[in-house]
């Protein structure tokens, strides 16, 4: 009973909280995006990166922001292409390639004291098996939820995960 009585506040709260108050705050995050072998755009993930990849495609990570105004997350601010990020790495039997981007995002979503590092480029040489997170795996380390909600990358941000924060001016359309 006190599940649905907290429930039910809490859909009032969000029906009743102004679309402008909306759009003051967002949340930035890990988002996932995936380009499919030959692909030259990000497609934003529709799942979390329990997926497997295919040989030939382009994972894309990037630490970005969205909120109820802006419901798109930024993908990867470089273009994926395999050719570039692996076409020096040999083929190997039975194996799987898989070019990684991770993008560390726009310095205004950088957390205080922090330092955002640099694009990661890396190919991956993976069994036939591997999922996205398998492959992620292989560039970076990576600190997640237990509900495998994704937190941070090779320590970015150090501590937080997934948090409300003012929308940051450059996002805020006119």
């Amino acid at each position: 009973m006190k599940f649905k009585v907290f429930f039910a506040v809490l859909l009032l709260a969000a029906l009743s909280t102004p679309s402008a108050h909306a759009a003051d705050t967002g949340w930035r995050y890990w988002g996932y995006f995936q380009a499919a072998p030959g692909a030259t755009k990000w497609t934003a993930a529709m799942t979390g990166p329990t997926v497997n990849v295919e040989d030939g495609s382009v994972e894309g990570w990037a630490f970005t922001f969205s909120n109820d105004a802006i419901p798109d997350a930024k993908a990867p601010k470089v273009a994926p292409s395999f050719s570039s990020i692996c076409g020096k790495t040999k083929a190997v039997a039975g194996k799987k390639r898989v070019g990684v981007m991770v993008d560390f995002g726009s310095s205004v979503l950088r957390p205080k004291g922090e330092t955002t590092p640099r694009l990661i480029q890396k190919c991956v040489v993976a069994e036939k098996s591997a999922l996205g997170i398998d492959v992620l795996g292989q560039v970076v380390k990576v600190r997640a939820e237990g509900s495998g909600f994704i937190c941070g990358l090779n320590g970015y941000p150090a501590k937080e995960c997934g948090v409300e924060m003012k929308t940051p001016k450059g996002y805020i359309k006119k």
